[in-house]
């Protein structure tokens, strides 16, 4: 295992720490770290809101997490902290509200491109004190709000992010591929970043490699998530649902809806819906992986996995990971899988 002294930081001041974790799921939620602190630490009141770095390496310039504590639980033997990062604490608001803002015929995003109308959202939230924008890109293409159908009234501003990023579908290559967002670490402040989700066909660049025999420890199924009812909404207010039984005993009760007005009947939407159920099927699984390697990964970072065993060999994307420490040593677990793009993305942005 590869020696490291993690570091927990408050308010830029390093802290002895008894133990703690760090977790990120991906797909804009928010990450979290939660350690533990004598209980002769002092100043446990002054604690909420206060800034807080995790470092995996004493050595390291850049942190692994930003966030800012959410809460405190002190017990009998020590301090229980708990921190969320920019997307948890601004974005997310309180465990009772969320950001919103209103928009009207004065203070809209109408006509912005993607990119401006999330700048303009988080400005507009007073969330850019904690989550910038500085390096945040723009969408794949590049396209703009629709302005025939403008946004307005009280909206939850996380909300709006994700359907303006589901807009913008690259259809540019053999695959279409949709746009994706999370946060990255300048080293000063969280930043957020929009990137076209990863290949990871042969063309990838793979960022490390796996193996059973020198860096995986163990290799599991954690997730199925296979859609059994789906129901397609088409032109003219045209429906199809596709369900498929047998399925729902072995996968459970799940639904998707989605739209598709290239369809001009039920019976289409219909055969369109079992298209979408084939293809949810081919990339139903979600694996953990757990390593002692890795722990650098970002979310849509593509690894490889080598076996003897032809069904777990292949490449795969990150989607989260989970890393736990202590002040002599870390372990890594990683939430991978090696999904396509689906129907059901390609044809979010089929109206645009």
């Amino acid at each position: 295992m590869i020696e490291v002294t993690p570091r927990v930081c408050i308010e830029g001041k390093d802290v002895d720490y008894l133990e703690g974790s760090y977790k990120i799921d991906g797909g804009l939620t928010a990450a979290t770290l939660t350690f533990k602190l004598p209980l002769t630490y002092g100043g446990m009141k002054r604690l909420w809101n206060q800034e807080v770095t995790f470092y995996l390496n004493e050595f390291d310039s850049t942190p692994m997490f930003r966030g800012w504590i959410k809460r405190t639980n002190p017990t009998f033997n020590d301090i229980e902290i708990y921190a969320e990062d920019a997307i948890g604490y601004m974005l997310k608001g309180g465990e009772q509200s969320v950001a919103k803002v209103a928009l009207t015929d004065k203070i809209n995003i109408d006509g912005l491109s993607l990119g401006a109308a999330i700048v303009k959202l988080i400005s507009l939230a007073k969330l850019d004190t904690k989550l910038k924008t500085d390096i945040m890109g723009n969408t794949t293409p590049v396209i703009g709000v629709n302005q025939s159908d403008p946004i307005r009234g009280t909206i939850v501003v996380l909300d709006v992010i994700k359907e303006l990023l589901s807009k913008a579908i690259d259809k540019s290559g053999t695959l279409p591929r949709p746009n994706i967002a999370r946060i990255t670490d300048d080293g000063t402040n969280s930043q957020f970043v929009i990137e076209l989700e990863s290949l990871i066909d042969d063309t990838a660049t793979i960022q490390h490699v796996f193996t059973e025999y020198d860096n995986i420890i163990e290799l599991s199924i954690i997730n199925r998530k296979v859609p059994t009812i789906i129901i397609v909404n088409a032109k003219y207010d045209q429906k199809g649902t596709f369900t498929h039984t047998s399925a729902m005993s072995a996968y459970d009760r799940s639904y998707l809806e989605v739209d598709n007005k290239d369809l001009k009947s039920g019976a289409e939407a219909q055969d369109f819906a079992a298209k979408l159920f084939e293809a949810n099927l081919k990339v139903q699984y979600e694996y953990g992986l757990t390593t002692f390697e890795g722990a650098y990964l970002h979310e849509n970072d593509v690894i490889r996995i080598q076996t003897d065993e032809p069904e777990f060999s292949g490449n795969y994307r990150i989607l989260g990971k989970a890393v736990s420490f202590s002040p002599s040593g870390f372990g890594v677990t990683l939430t991978i899988n090696r999904k396509l793009p689906t129907l059901a993305e390609y044809i979010s942005s089929s109206d645009n």
